[in-house]
């Protein structure tokens, strides 16, 4: 999961939620293709990179909002739910 607070995303982080190999981020980098800056040995890309390449990061806010619509259908739709879940 990736915190608010947090301003990049490693290699493997954005290779799992693209659904591709560490290799592949590595080829889009060398390539300019996915802009990440260097630290040491790795690679960091920042989270408004990985925004505007289609990575929706699950922020403190967004996985509260979500929270919260689960509860309200639980609370409004539990028991309807339940019977859904025995058919």
């Amino acid at each position: 999961m990736v915190s608010e607070s947090k301003k990049y995303i490693s290699v493997k982080e954005l290779a799992e939620k693209l659904r591709i190999s560490r290799v592949a981020v590595f080829k889009r980098i060398k390539k300019g293709q996915i802009h990440a800056e260097r630290i040491g040995r790795a690679y960091a890309i920042p989270m408004d990179e990985a925004e505007s390449i289609g990575i929706d990061v699950l922020t403190a806010d967004k996985k509260e909002n979500i929270e919260k619509a689960v509860e309200k259908v639980v609370k409004e739709y539990g028991e309807t739910l339940r019977l859904l879940g025995k058919e």
